[in-house]
């Protein structure tokens, strides 16, 4: 065997585990509904994954709710019916654009707040400050610091 075939090899070798978390296909009626259930896995978050949606997601329970999507699609339910549904078993966590509710403010304004509270302190410090080295006693600089 020689060298460019050891490393075609290895390199089948390595990729393996990522063909073997491929996606299964599922049986759309047509392109349309393939694209819709796309958007729709699209806007759902992943519940194991960190920062990765339902439909790029290769954990067991992504490819799970992915089925579960698909079979509601095919009952005849509509996108937000998915959505109740998922959100009644999973809370807002599993939507990547949560509703504005009372439970769900934290995460709009969360971090507005927490930029509010930065600025405040920033500028609590700087004034503290000032007021320190406008009250400290001014050096000469007359050249008898020795």
């Amino acid at each position: 065997m020689n060298r460019l075939s050891r490393l075609a090899l290895a390199l089948l070798l390595a990729a393996a585990p990522v063909l073997v978390h491929a996606i299964d296909p599922l049986p759309f009626a047509d392109a349309a509904q393939e694209q819709r259930f796309q958007q729709l896995t699209r806007q759902l978050r992943c519940l194991v994954c960190q920062n990765e949606n339902l439909a790029d997601s290769h954990a067991p329970l992504a490819q799970d709710l992915r089925q579960q999507v698909f079979e509601q699609m095919q009952a005849g339910k509509s996108d937000e019916e998915i959505k109740r549904w998922l959100t009644e078993r999973y809370s807002d966590f599993v939507l990547y654009d949560p509703p504005l509710r009372g439970g769900t403010a934290l995460l709009w304004f969360g971090p507005a707040l927490v930029l509010a509270i930065g600025l405040f302190a920033v500028v609590a410090i700087v004034r503290r400050r000032s007021r320190a080295l406008a009250a400290a006693p001014t050096r000469t600089t007359d050249g008898d610091d020795w």
